[in-house]
């Protein structure tokens, strides 16, 4: 499904049929209808892949009574919203479900503005519900790898290592790409490790003066050094019994390579002006986007600090190899967005949705974040289409990955090896690569030239590269 799914408890047919219309054309909301409270919960059960974001319930239902399908809604998806919308004239049974916590009570006949309006909050409710849990648990130090996005997809493999890490307190190198998410699969490690609710102390050692490293990762005595008018107690000594980030940990100045060492042998460190060292009980995951080996190799890196850091190394992939993680990424920056920015929720064109999952992404899940925020800011309707990405699509930096068909080449032939004609459909998809390559990847000209609508020539590219 390509947009948010409403689950509609409602035993009868007429009104489950009137509320999928609104909703789809008011809001462009799926929904999913369950006909009893067995029904409902079956369907949760197995559509765990669609994001189900709110119930709209009935409480006259057979089986079970809607007030019992509260309950075990209640507790077993406490973050997602429920409106009762019922026939009920028991002013008892309103109290009851709002106090056992339905969101809101609609009388039936309902007002289709109120009804509208009351999803509209509901759905930003279940964000709002979301985001606070995910920033509580980080700043807690108990976020985990569950609440990772494609936790169970293309990151699947990483994960089961990252969990076997959190197992012990050996140091882990995280390497990958710009952009794949390195610190948020660390606070992971520390958030299912037995350090989980100790500090998580983040430094980004690329952004440090050379001249402050010292001071900044290890201490300082108070006038150790002009400017030094008071004691501080350094990143490492903030991070004590917990885990310390070190981001772009190649680089780290020569010097403060030397000092980093010594902790990880000493479990010590020795602040700017002291005069003894101080014991330190720190967890250490580093992670950078260099080839450390390399660097160790030529001079730039430590050897010996690499070899300290790289204990258990994880090397997270790029989008492009977890290309269907791409729309539930995509929706999830959409929610970000708009609940921060305060604005309508946008949906997402199942052209749009295709097409971003074909993108090169050379900034990965950072540079996915980036052009939805562009999007929905170019967004005039409230669904992102392919023309809300005109910045992306103009790129060449974005253009499909799709490799040229083996054999074909500027003199194309619509013969085979054999000599048959080819079928319609590999002809359109070898001469729209064709033309692509001519014209430098620039999909706007290509579509152009071609005859073709811009719109169409997306959507036959998707539909090449899905099928290749």
């Amino acid at each position: 499904m390509n947009s948010d799914t409403v689950l509609i408890i409602e035993d009868d047919q007429v009104q489950q049929h009137m509320l999928t219309k609104l909703l789809k054309r008011r809001l462009n909301l799926n929904t999913l209808c369950a006909d009893d409270g067995r029904d409902a919960l079956r369907i949760l059960n197995n559509n765990q892949d669609v994001m189900i974001r709110m119930a709209i319930l009935d409480l006259n239902l057979p089986i079970m009574h809607g007030l019992e399908v509260l309950d075990i809604l209640q507790q077993q998806y406490p973050d997602m919203p429920v409106v009762i919308l019922s026939g009920t004239t028991d002013a008892n049974e309103t109290v009851s479900a709002l106090e056992r916590g339905a969101i809101d009570f609609i009388s039936k006949p309902y007002e289709t503005e109120r009804i509208i309006t009351t999803v509209k909050n509901a759905l930003k409710l279940s964000v709002l519900s979301k985001e606070v849990s995910r920033l509580h648990d980080v700043k807690e130090g108990h976020f985990k790898f569950a609440q990772l996005i494609g936790h169970d997809g293309g990151l699947f493999p990483y994960v089961q290592m990252g969990r076997k890490a959190a197992q012990t307190s050996i140091p882990v190198l995280i390497t990958g790409e710009t952009g794949v998410g390195k610190e948020v699969f660390a606070q992971a490690i520390h958030g299912e490790s037995d350090r989980k609710g100790k500090p998580f102390i983040t430094v980004n050692c690329g952004a440090i003066p050379s001249q402050l490293v010292e001071s900044i990762l290890f201490g300082h005595e108070k006038g150790a050094f002009t400017g030094a008018t008071e004691k501080t107690i350094g990143k490492f000594r903030e991070a004590d019994g917990g885990t310390i980030f070190l981001d772009e940990i190649g680089e780290l100045p020569l010097d403060a390579q030397v000092k980093l060492l010594r902790v990880l042998q000493q479990k010590e460190v020795e602040p700017v002006g002291a005069t003894k060292p101080v014991s330190v009980d720190v967890r250490i995951v580093s992670a950078t986007n260099r080839n450390l080996e390399k660097d160790s190799q030529n001079g730039t890196f430590r050897e010996d600090l690499y070899f300290r850091l790289n204990v258990f190394e994880i090397c997270l992939p790029p989008l492009t190899a977890r290309r269907d993680d791409i729309p539930l990424l995509a929706r999830h920056f959409i929610e970000r967005f708009c609940l921060r920015e305060n604005i309508q929720h946008c949906g997402l064109s199942a052209d749009a949705d295709a097409y971003l999952k074909q993108c090169k992404w050379p900034g990965n899940v950072r540079d996915l974040e980036n052009a939805i925020s562009r999007a929905i800011v170019m967004d005039e309707d409230g669904q992102l289409d392919l023309g809300d990405f005109s910045r992306v699509v103009n790129d060449k930096n974005y253009n499909y990955a799709t490799p040229m068909p083996e054999g074909v080449t500027q003199q194309y032939s619509i013969y085979t090896a054999e000599q048959d004609i080819k079928p319609i459909a590999q002809i359109e998809s070898e001469i729209m690569t064709l033309a692509l390559q001519y014209y430098d990847q620039n999909m706007t000209k290509t579509a152009k030239k071609l005859g073709i609508a811009k719109s169409t020539f997306y959507r036959k590219m998707a539909s090449f590269t899905k099928n290749t």
